[in-house]
């Protein structure tokens, strides 16, 4: 299982990391928010998120994750105790808050109820797979690596299967906020399409897409 750690603090960051890692889990630290975010599509189950960081705070990085990984858990730690920010941590969809200083037993036992994912499978038909760990698609025994933006795309559909997606929402993560003409968005489309054996991906006329599964 992969785990994203976001703590400005060196020390409570590799100490935590070094109890992680002991656990069996693959565990990527940032100590700053802005880096944190331009990662989060790495494929992970489990966010684990400082509030106090530089750049691009805890919350607002919570609030960037629940637009793309709706039942990802997050796990915010923090040491304020006001409770305007634990509420808007809650209200953002954060799945638990935990209060500097603690024991990382007690971390330790959130990620084992909270992030129980055994692997970095998703399964999106009976013989279709994609690997986040490896960027593969695997379809009938066929494997096929996919570039950076068709990961990114795949990984979007994957979090919102039968959800209709619009352009601006494909345009903000796969192009990562700058601009993308329509034709770029379908060009990229074409190019998936083409990967897969079968029509997952639906088109809905002048909104967006589908990417429709059983």
């Amino acid at each position: 299982m992969r785990l994203l750690l976001l703590e400005d603090n060196a020390k409570l960051n590799q100490t935590i990391t070094k109890r992680l890692i002991l656990k069996g889990y693959k565990v990527d630290t940032f100590t700053d928010g802005l880096e944190a975010y331009n990662n989060i599509d790495e494929g992970y189950h489990c966010f684990i998120l400082d509030v106090n960081v530089p750049s691009f705070d805890g919350v607002k990085l919570l609030k960037k994750i629940r637009e793309y990984y709706t039942e990802v858990p997050v796990i915010i730690i923090s040491a304020s105790v006001e409770l305007d920010v634990i509420k808007e941590a809650y209200d953002f969809g954060c799945n638990d808050y935990l209060k500097k200083p603690f024991f990382i037993d007690e971390l330790e036992i959130k990620i084992a109820k909270l992030c129980n994912i055994n692997d970095n499978i998703i399964s999106f038909d009976t013989d279709c797979y994609f690997d986040f760990k490896s960027s593969l698609i695997i379809c009938q025994g066929k494997e096929q690596r996919l570039t950076r933006k068709e990961r990114l795309l795949l990984n979007l559909f994957l979090s919102h299967k039968n959800r209709l997606l619009s352009f601006d929402t494909i345009q903000n993560y796969v192009w990562e906020g700058n601009i993308a003409s329509l034709e770029s968005i379908r060009s990229l489309l074409r190019r998936v399409r083409k990967i897969l054996p079968k029509e997952y991906i639906q088109t809905v006329v002048d909104t967006g897409y589908i990417f429709k599964t059983s």
